[in-house]
Order: C-alpha cells, then structure tokens, then sequence
C-alpha cells in the first residue's frame, strides 16, 4: 500500500520519546535537533501547555511507515513538496521544458542530417 507523502507522522524510527518532534523534523525538512530545541524552549513560557500539545500529538498522529521513501533524494522532494507545493511544481515544469527543449534539439539534429527522413516529413505535412 502506498501511504501518502504529504502527511504528517510520528517517527518513531528517529525518536526519543514519542516520535512527535522527529516526525516534525522529517515532515518539513528541518533538523530534528533545532526541533527538539523548539519544543524544549516552548515548554517555559507556556506554562506546559506544550507538553500536552507533544502528548496530544503523540497519541492523534500515526507512526511513519518503514519505507515512505525509498531514498533521501526522494525525501528531500517531498519535503520540498510540503514545504512549497508551487514552487515544486514550477521546477517540475521547467525541468519537462528542459527536456522538450533538448528532444527538440536532437530531432532538428537527426532530421537535418538526414535528407530522406527530411523529405518524408515534409511530404506528410
């Protein structure tokens, strides 16, 4: 079964409790460390109003399945993805364009080398 790649989970692979602040960290790409400070830090000034919120989530999130993703380089995508879903699809456009843009350069090569294939193509238009 395929899990989607866009929801939030516990990771509880990486963590040290509960998986909250790992799944947190894998979720948008930051580092688990700087997410783990965040949570600590937040515990003072909410009178530990975070520390029910980290239960909370503990327990309403899901645990991350075991191969979501099958390397880091696709990992990295769909954090990007999370992170800013235009801009991913931008790039995604602009690398097809890439693509369209360098068929287009080997048909032209191939076709103007290539006097037969040239007039059978222009007899078809």
């Amino acid at each position: 079964m395929n899990s989607p790649r866009t929801t939030l989970y516990r990771d509880k692979h990486n963590a040290k409790l509960m998986g909250v602040c790992s799944g947190i960290a894998d979720y948008t790409g930051i580092n688990v460390f700087w997410v783990r400070m965040i949570a600590f830090f937040s515990m003072f000034p909410t009178g530990g109003w975070s520390i029910l919120a980290y239960f909370i989530a503990g327990f309403a999130l899901n645990k991350k399945p075991p191969h979501l993703y099958r390397d880091e380089s696709e990992q990295k995508y769909w954090q990007g993805v999370r992170q800013s879903p235009k801009r991913t699809a931008r790039e995604i456009r602009a690398s097809f364009r890439d693509v369209d843009r360098r068929l287009a350069a080997v048909e032209s090569h191939y076709v103007s080398s290539n006097p037969r294939l040239t007039a059978e193509i222009e007899r078809l238009r």
